[in-house]
């Protein structure tokens, strides 16, 4: 019988923050970058997400962004912490408020292009190969607003540049369907799925699924990542959740539907997943300073706790009720296991 697999998790130093939100202000004072890091370890997790910017201050000269790296870099070595991937964040920019890739604009779009190829070398400073694209603002508030085709073609395009820009990095989609736009382009990780067989080079390209952005398209985590697994290019997910099909709530892994979490956790475990346990969760704005990273530890503990669970699972009893087309048992035998009996 193989060893079970152990799971690497992750969390971006956004994770740990102030409690504003856009109808009332920050509830929590903000809490140093170095003290963030110096958590992770305490948590129990092994590497950090990044945004661009989040490394170095955006559109620094090169020497000076390669200079900003390397001092992160050393931080996250001091404390046995690795970075799992960088993403560059295009939709806070004044450059990119008509999206970035997909802008109207050819000055706006090489903008973006070249922020991202800069990521690409924050990345490479950071030791991952790891590039997150989140399509924010590469969509439309109103439809006439651009040409969905050309869109299209020009999202190809941009992922081609940075492919073509360095040969040994990946570039992982993270589909979401709305918010901050009324309609994206790409809404979903099979839409991103299709475009990769499109790219000069389609073994680099992949998905990364959150949790919530598949619900806010009224589909089941678990389908999108069992599908993208098929096409072996999950290489990293967002595990929270969602109640309902409102704003993107970040809320903690498991809390909102259990079984939905267990589900996720067995097509992660059965379709041997080898990728990072990304958590992308917020604290309750009413929570305290002293409390602030308990959404993290709670939602690690979730995942934990459910995995136990799916490997008591018996594999071949599922497959009994399978056969025999008996739902109601298999409904109630996975209903047991998660209360417990």
């Amino acid at each position: 019988m193989s060893a079970a697999r152990e799971y690497r998790f992750t969390f971006g130093p956004w994770n740990i923050s102030m409690g504003g939100d856009p109808f009332g202000p920050t509830v929590r004072k903000e809490v140093a970058f170095a003290s963030k890091i110096r958590e992770y370890q305490k948590l129990g997790f092994h590497g950090v997400q990044f945004h661009d910017d989040d490394v170095v201050e955006a559109d620094l000269p090169p020497a000076e962004t390669l200079k900003g790296a390397a001092k992160v870099k050393k931080m996250l070595d001091g404390e046995g912490l690795f970075c799992e991937f960088i993403a560059p964040r295009l939709w806070e920019h004044p450059r990119t408020i008509d999206g970035g890739y997909t802008s109207n604009s050819p000055s706006e779009r090489k903008y973006a292009v070249e922020r991202s190829k800069r990521a690409i070398d924050i990345a490479n400073a950071m030791g991952t190969k790891d590039i997150v694209l989140w399509l924010a603002r590469e969509g439309t508030y109103i439809r006439e607003a651009k040409d969905p085709i050309g869109a299209a073609q020009r999202l190809l395009e941009a992922v081609n540049a940075l492919l073509e820009y360095d040969r040994t990095i990946r570039i992982l989609g993270e589909m979401k369907p709305n918010e901050p736009m009324d309609q994206a382009y790409l809404p979903t990780p099979g839409h991103f799925l299709a475009l990769c067989y499109k790219t000069i080079d389609p073994a680099r390209s992949g998905v990364l699924i959150e949790s919530a952005h598949s619900i806010l398209a009224g589909l089941d985590p678990s389908d999108d990542m069992a599908y993208a697994l098929w096409h072996g290019k999950l290489w990293s997910v967002h595990l929270n959740d969602q109640n309902g099909l409102k704003y993107d709530q970040d809320k903690s892994f498991g809390s909102v539907d259990l079984r939905r979490a267990f589900n996720t956790v067995w097509v992660l475990e059965r379709g041997g997943f080898n990728g990072c346990v990304g958590l992308d969760v917020k604290a309750m704005r009413t929570t305290k300073a002293v409390d602030q990273t308990k959404h993290l530890a709670n939602s690690k503990e979730m995942f934990h706790r459910i995995l136990e669970v799916v490997r008591g699972v018996d594999a071949a009893k599922v497959e009994s009720y399978r056969s025999e087309r008996d739902y109601e048992g298999l409904e109630m035998y996975i209903l047991g296991k998660l209360m417990g009996r």
